[in-house]
């Protein structure tokens, strides 16, 4: 099988492009083939222009780089997508990737005003995301539900790709014995484990370090 990897952060020395790294790394171990793509380190134009306008309106084909994104998801059997919070939501880098790359046409058809047809239910999606608030705030204000509403069932199933696992990893590796790390290379190992199936938001937490 095969996973294509897609993580947003501009230093990769963050812990971002470490979990990246290591939930690449858990996968190949498994047996299985990953292709990384570095949205910041590849310079992925993240801005909806004219010709995504016209692309949308399906007046034109999607852009030569929209449409190698596009192929790079069509080679995966998954799409795991690695991402700090920014303002409760996904980097605009990454948010600007999916704008553009599940345009209209290729990740779903409204071409016809009666209904939408959602073209990626064969592709299964793992999202991780490292918050910088605590879990506390985040339950206190319902931004986890607030996350699931928006990218999970605003994007994901507006398309018919099923959201297979969606955590929030809260905190680094500390001395209690939480090791966020090795939580990271247990979900690597297990990404073709079993059948794609819907699962609850899930966070994991260790004390900030």
């Amino acid at each position: 099988m095969h996973a294509l990897i897609v993580v947003s952060h501009p230093d990769t020395r963050s812990m971002t492009s470490s979990v990246a790294r290591a939930l690449a790394d858990s996968v190949e171990k498994a047996g299985h083939t990953v292709e990384f793509a570095d949205l910041a380190e590849e310079e992925f134009d993240p801005r909806f222009r004219q010709a995504d306008v016209e692309a949308h309106l399906l007046k034109s084909p999607p852009p030569r780089d929209v449409r190698a994104e596009q192929e790079r998801l069509e080679r995966a059997d998954a799409l795991v997508l690695i991402y700090p919070v920014y303002w409760w939501s996904m980097p605009g880098l990454m948010k600007g990737w999916i704008d553009r790359v599940f345009s209209n046409g290729w990740a779903y058809d409204d071409s016809d005003p009666s209904r939408i047809v959602k073209k990626l239910g064969h592709l299964p999606i793992h999202l991780i995301a490292l918050p910088g608030a605590s879990e506390r705030t985040y339950l206190r204000h319902g931004y986890l539900d607030a996350m699931k509403t928006q990218i999970d069932h605003g994007i994901f199933d507006y398309c018919g790709a099923p959201v297979v696992r969606h955590e929030l990893l809260f905190g680094i590796a500390d001395d209690d014995g939480t090791d966020l790390l090795g939580i990271v290379r247990s979900i690597g190992a297990g990404l073709f484990d079993r059948e794609p199936r819907r699962q609850q938001m899930t966070a994991h937490s260790a004390r900030a370090g």
